[in-house]
């Protein structure tokens, strides 16, 4: 490894680390301020952003219509980054909050108050808008943070970084806010994943190896979700017609990311009904259909699905379906083979519905509603710092809350234990 870029990358950390305790003390109105700023910049800095972006597209040609999906921006990407960091401005500043108060027996007063974590390492991959949802974020609630993005979108993410370091810069906060590390050199994960002296949390975002060897490799706590498989149940007593909508826009509307549905389920008693016409509408929208026996038999011309296709993220329009015989069947069949992610029941029924709910363990889980919600700015919170399948620290879209910790402030008037 070379020397010089381990310096560099140690370089960056430390400067992340010192601007973390300015911003963990900035007012909530600088920090607005600042946000208002960063979204201005990114539409007055539109057309070099566009061309760095076309950049990468034409070195990736060849890499899937999906990958290329996640790569694109275009002048509505880039506008909905800027609404990005705008909505940002609206949440209210989780750094400070007082969660919970209480008095001793002694006569101390104590408040546990959120605090920002420090510094936060950003790893992903493809998508560009990531960096601008990351940085607005971070700033929200107090840290700094360190951005590395695939080569893939290198050109793009630099051209972001830069317009959104003009208007850090704009309000003098320190240079080590935002930061970016420039290189293609994969060697500066390896780095960046031993300076546990300076990080306080990494969050990989990509696919699954990627997050594999950055857990893997980190002295760092990281917050990450290996896999997307997101299954919606067909119920018995689903509206068809509801249900039909739900799994096309589940599967369809954008298949490349990791709240679209990869399997789908449907119960026995509606398969006859459901499946045709349903199936029919995912072969004209170019879906591959990969089936269990019942679902083969119904439309002879899907291809057989194996146990190793129910646990596949496809990313892609490919569809396993599997017809169940029971509630309990379509909750074992989630448990065992999905990635505890988003899950879907439809259902007229709710109790069948509570039943799923609180038994499929899942991040988030829906009664009548697409999977593609699972997502923080759907949620309102925002632009989302990512999406976690732990249970500690945080589950589900990660905003501005999961970006925090806490610290208990504790007032006393002379008492001394005895």
């Amino acid at each position: 490894m070379k020397d010089n870029l381990k310096k560099e990358i140690e370089g960056i950390a430390k400067e992340a680390k010192a601007a973390s305790r300015v911003l963990a003390n900035l007012g909530t109105a600088v920090k607005d301020a600042v946000l208002k700023d960063m979204a201005v910049a990114l539409l007055s800095s539109k057309a070099d952003i566009l061309k760095a972006n076309k950049k990468d597209i034409n070195a990736s040609r060849g890499k899937g219509k999906a990958f290329i999906d996640r790569l694109s921006l275009d002048e509505a990407r880039i506008k909905q980054m800027a609404d990005g960091l705008l909505d940002v401005v609206k949440l209210k500043d989780p750094v400070g909050e007082i969660i919970r108060s209480w008095d001793t027996a002694s006569g101390l007063r104590i408040q546990k108050v959120r605090s920002a974590l420090g510094v936060i390492a950003i790893i992903y991959e493809s998508r560009p808008n990531v960096t601008a949802d990351c940085a607005g974020l971070c700033l929200k609630s107090g840290n700094s943070v360190i951005l590395r993005g695939g080569s893939e979108s290198l050109n793009s993410n630099l051209a972001i970084y830069n317009a959104l370091n003009s208007a850090i810069q704009k309000h003098g906060l320190p240079f080590g806010a935002i930061n970016l590390i420039n290189t293609r050199e994969r060697k500066a994960v390896d780095v960046l994943l031993k300076l546990n002296d300076y990080i306080d949390l990494v969050i990989p975002r990509g696919g699954e190896e990627l997050i594999k060897k950055v857990v893997s490799s980190s002295r760092i706590p990281v917050i990450k979700h290996y896999k997307g498989i997101c299954h919606v149940y067909v119920d018995a007593w689903a509206d068809l017609n509801m249900a039909e909508k739900i799994c096309f826009n589940a599967k369809v509307q954008r298949p490349g990311v990791c709240n679209a549905m990869e399997s789908m389920l449907v119960h026995r008693d509606v398969a006859i009904r459901f499946l045709p016409g349903m199936l029919k509408k995912f072969k004209e929208a170019g879906v591959e259909i990969r089936g269990c026996p019942l679902t083969r038999k119904i439309a002879k011309w899907t291809k057989r699905a194996t146990d190793k296709d129910y646990r596949t993220e496809y990313l892609n329009l490919i569809l396993s379906v599997k017809v169940v015989d029971s509630l309990d069947e379509a909750i074992a069949h989630i448990n065992d083979y999905g990635s505890h992610h988003s899950d879907t029941i439809v259902t007229d029924d709710n109790e069948e519905a509570l039943k799923f709910l609180k038994q499929v363990d899942s991040a988030c889980v829906y009664q009548n509603a697409s999977t593609r919600f699972t997502d923080g700015n759907q949620f309102g919170m925002g632009a989302e710092i990512g999406i976690s399948t732990d249970k500690l620290h945080a589950r589900g879209p990660m905003a501005l809350e999961e970006l925090t910790t806490y610290k208990y402030m504790v007032f006393g008037s002379g008492q001394v234990r005895q």
